[in-house]
């Protein structure tokens, strides 16, 4: 896996030997068409963080900043690894995605967020996906005209939500990306 444009395009990083299923080159260089340039100084949320692939994919393109929130430590420590290797500068956050979102501050607000979550079922025994769809903190977080940018199972059906709805959505293999904006009274869905 590879940084594949920007400031540290060809940069191999590292990927944690468990816990983690990176997100393809072929899926990340789509995700990356189609944000185009509103990557560039923005700030933004990488949820599920994983290797960091994604974030630091945002930093080499122009991003202004990046937090990384994952829990597990071998993936926290493959991220700061990979920002050492590719000499760029992002926040890790050392916690799991909800008690994030349940101590998040509305003040903080991000105009691209990633999330990348594990496709089995959470302990709860709903599946992540459904979690961040419902959660009520994630669509305040994200800037107004803001892209929440979701991987998920193909065959996963997707809840009945009033937060998000779905700008876009394109299926590679084995993985399905959403492009999706928060629904605020005032605005309508940012067109991608």
């Amino acid at each position: 896996m590879r940084v594949i444009a920007g400031s540290a395009g060809g940069i191999q990083l590292e990927v944690p030997k468990r816990g983690v299923r990176p997100t393809m080159d072929r899926v990340k260089a789509a995700i990356f068409s189609s944000l185009g340039d509103k990557i560039i100084g923005e700030k933004i949320l990488d949820l599920f963080a994983g290797s960091g692939a994604l974030g630091i994919e945002a930093l080499s393109r122009g991003a202004a900043s990046v937090l990384f929130v994952e829990q597990d430590r071998q993936s926290i420590s493959a991220i700061e690894k990979n920002l050492a290797k590719t000499n760029l500068k992002g926040r890790v956050r050392p916690e799991e995605v909800f008690e994030f979102l349940r101590h998040s501050s509305p003040t903080e607000t991000f105009g691209v967020i990633f999330a990348d979550p594990p496709y089995e079922k959470a302990k709860s025994g709903e599946r992540f996906t459904e979690k961040l769809l419902v959660n009520k903190a994630l669509p305040h977080l994200l800037e107004s005209g803001g892209i929440f940018v979701l991987e998920k199972q193909p065959d996963e059906n997707l809840p009945e939500t009033k937060f998000w709805r779905v700008v876009r959505r394109k299926t590679y293999g084995a993985t399905e990306v959403l492009f999706l904006s928060a629904i605020r009274n005032s605005q309508s869905a940012i067109e991608l």
